[in-house]
């Protein structure tokens, strides 16, 4: 179905591989429409519960964008390229279901830019992270100088920018960049024990906190009111009423995700 990404959906839980190994999966055109496309799935399927965006072998989650495309582009191409770009990882960031990325070995560039759209990071020993446009005469153009702020706060943030060092997986754990670090073996495993946990609990009210927690990065609304708008809405939910009837009972909940 995809050229550029390999798809496997095993008990709600959706993995995504971007499968340029030989390209140590570096974002092409043909990798960002897809994954456009591939989220569009994803909100349209409900077998769908959950999501993991990985990359193809052990060498690369996504080692930045394919160079190559962007020699002869002037700045109204450059501009549509990351306006395209941010769309797409905007449709991530706000997906009403829960995307993880499960970074197994370079997130460089739009990698790690990619990476920072899903709503967590769980990373391999052997992973590591850069924004190097600098290197290029470029800066980061899908989201990347607004995300890595929001992650690790403005001094380390503007450091990573402005040197285009990489740092590893321990850095980023001790940054906020990823949530754990695990033997790369164990990687999948990990993010599929977490997603498990989640897609057991009220879809509704797992879209809700998505919602509540972007809702803090928008400056023109308020994260407060928001969280009081979508409080009451879970009140007519029936996952609210088999939730709450469910503690009361004692028993486990049976969520539909309505």
């Amino acid at each position: 179905m995809y050229q550029s990404l390999l798809t496997n959906l095993e008990n709600g839980i959706f993995t995504i591989t971007i499968n340029r190994p030989d390209k140590l999966n570096a974002l092409n055109k043909t990798v960002m429409e897809e994954l456009n496309v591939v989220m569009d799935e994803v909100y349209n399927n409900d077998s769908i519960r959950s999501v993991i965006i990985t990359g193809s072998g052990q060498k690369a989650f996504v080692a930045g964008a394919d160079i190559s495309e962007f020699l002869g582009l002037k700045p109204a191409e450059g501009m549509e390229m990351a306006k395209k770009g941010q769309n797409i990882f905007f449709k991530i960031e706000r997906c009403p279901k829960p995307v993880v990325a499960a970074v197994n070995g370079f997130a460089l560039g739009g990698g790690c830019e990619l990476a920072m759209a899903c709503h967590f990071r769980l990373a391999s020993e052997n992973a590591k992270f850069g924004q190097p446009e600098v290197n290029l005469g470029l800066i980061p153009g899908y989201g990347g100088t607004q995300r890595l702020i929001q992650l690790i706060g403005k001094g380390r943030a503007m450091e990573f920018l402005m040197t285009g060092n990489m740092i590893d997986a321990t850095a980023a754990l001790q940054y906020g960049l990823v949530n754990y670090v695990v033997p790369l073996t164990e990687l999948i495993d990990k993010a599929k024990s977490i997603l498990t946990i989640i897609n057991s609990k009220a879809p509704v009210a797992i879209r809700k906190c998505i919602d509540a927690g972007n809702v803090f990065y928008e400056k023109n609304k308020n994260g407060y009111q928001a969280e009081v708008d979508y409080f009451g809405e879970c009140f007519e939910t029936e996952d609210m009423q088999e939730g709450a009837s469910a503690f009361l009972e004692k028993r486990k909940p049976v969520f539909k995700g309505k």
